[in-house]
């Protein structure tokens, strides 16, 4: 049910109005976008905006999922927003691929370089992404310093935008990713230090693939070499465990190329591959926490 106006508290719609005159004093703009709860309402109040003069830029990359990247297209399509594909390169870059703690600077340099381009092709005066307050508490986020680096604003953190009220508000505009759960690249599957490629990649694409289409909402195939590790809400635990359930995903991870399928009794929790060990415990304790 859509939410109304009347519905959201002052405060909240006075973060918006603010969000509006920022956008509205760059004159124009392109957005990083990816079809997330973030980028998409930053994409929408954009488009309300500037119209035109707005301009939505997502990458192709091996590191998002093809049915991720479809649905970011159709939901641009069907608002009649302005969007442009771009390839980035990261998986060109061994840097990228040693995946160290650094790995999102790589990820996100490239990215804006590649956004730096069509921005200055296209005359477009400033580069946004979807950053929030929230995000600078998570320290595996590196990419933050890319976006300083080349000059990209992030409007909705400016703004004081929660993610909470980006739901709210979000709902009020009927987009789809109001409900959406928190996502990351593909990449992020992979414990920091274990090299990524493009084949393990799409190992794990194709094992969280599986998970979806069972109508699981928060999930994630953590990659450990031969071995998918499953994180799922723990509510969702017991239905994952139903026989019929539990074979076919297991029979989609070993087709996928895993030996081993095992399932995390911690349940999902944000950035697990990143976790080091004596923060596990943890980590585990405040996954009821994760957005």
């Amino acid at each position: 049910m859509t939410e109304t106006a009347t519905a959201i508290p002052q405060d909240v719609l006075d973060k918006e109005a603010r969000l509006k005159d920022l956008i509205g004093g760059y004159g124009s703009i392109a957005v990083a976008y990816s079809g997330g709860v973030d980028s998409t309402y930053l994409a929408a109040v954009a488009h309300e905006v500037l119209g035109d003069r707005a301009d939505l830029v997502i990458a192709d990359s091996p590191s998002i999922p093809r049915s991720e990247l479809a649905a970011a297209k159709n939901l641009a399509r069907e608002r009649g927003w302005r969007l442009t594909i771009i390839k980035t390169n990261e998986f060109e870059l061994e840097a990228y691929l040693q995946n160290d703690s650094m790995r999102c600077y790589y990820c996100k340099t490239e990215m804006f370089q590649q956004m730096e381009k069509y921005a200055s092709e296209n005359g477009v005066a400033v580069m946004a992404y979807g950053a929030i307050d929230e995000d600078e508490l998570d320290p595996t986020r590196v990419g933050h310093q890319a976006a300083r680096e080349h000059q990209v604003v992030a409007p909705l953190q400016e703004a004081g935008i929660s993610k909470d009220e980006i739901r709210m508000l979000s709902r009020q505009r009927g987009l789809p990713t109001a409900e959406k759960a928190s996502f990351a690249c593909l990449a992020s599957r992979f414990p920091t230090g274990t090299p990524v490629s493009r084949e393990a990649v799409s190992k794990v694409e194709q094992a969280e693939e599986a998970l979806k289409s069972f109508g699981f909402r928060q999930y994630r195939a953590r990659h450990h070499g031969d071995l998918c590790r499953i994180e799922v809400d723990p509510d969702d635990i017991p239905r994952l465990l139903e026989a019929d359930t539990r074979e076919q995903i297991v029979k989609a991870c070993r087709d996928a190329g895993y030996r081993f399928v095992t399932l995390d009794l911690a349940g999902y929790r944000t950035g697990s591959s990143a976790i080091a060990p004596g923060a596990e415990a943890a980590a585990a304790q405040n996954a009821g926490n994760s957005t």
